[in-house]
């Protein structure tokens, strides 16, 4: 069985900018992750290869950032029942938000997980993912509750002892 748990994709490399904060996150929790671009529009072939056979690969998450008309996290969602994390990655002409409703209104039986725009949301799609990982890995679930600690002495100015 494969060890790479989590699927982060984006459309274009110019993506990278954004998707780059959701690798660190995989990164820094130890996760074993793959990071591609595979174009809803440019490569549909691909993408659904890809999407079916997430599962039998032992994916357990995909983080799919998309600018512009937004179509890989939903497509990717349509294609396989591994669990979709749609990151909207700003675009020059609508900041982003384009890509944020077109991910958010998907139908009725495609759902996708749906972030904030930009490094932000890729940051907090991979903190999900960790969560969705953490639920049946004691020891993944005590790196998470150590992390949002460390994030709350943060917010309040403390640093505390690794």
């Amino acid at each position: 069985m494969n060890s790479i748990q989590v699927g982060v994709l984006m459309g274009s490399s110019s993506d990278w900018d954004t998707m780059q904060h959701a690798v660190q996150v995989l990164q820094d929790f130890g996760i074993e992750h793959e990071a591609r671009v595979v174009s809803a529009h440019r490569m549909p072939d691909d993408m659904f290869a890809y999407a079916e056979a997430a599962a039998l690969r032992g994916l357990r998450a995909i983080i799919a950032g998309a600018g512009g008309a937004a179509h890989l996290p939903g497509m990717l969602a349509a294609k396989t029942v591994v669990p979709v994390l749609g990151v909207p990655v700003a675009s020059k002409h609508l900041s982003g938000v384009d890509s944020l409703h077109s991910i958010v209104q998907m139908p009725k039986g495609v759902p996708v997980a749906t972030f904030a725009i930009g490094a932000a949301g890729a940051a907090n799609a991979a903190l999900f993912a960790v969560a969705m990982l953490a639920c049946d890995n004691p020891e993944l679930r005590h790196k998470l509750e150590a992390f949002r600690v460390q994030q709350t002495a943060a917010a309040r100015g403390m640093t505390l002892p690794a």
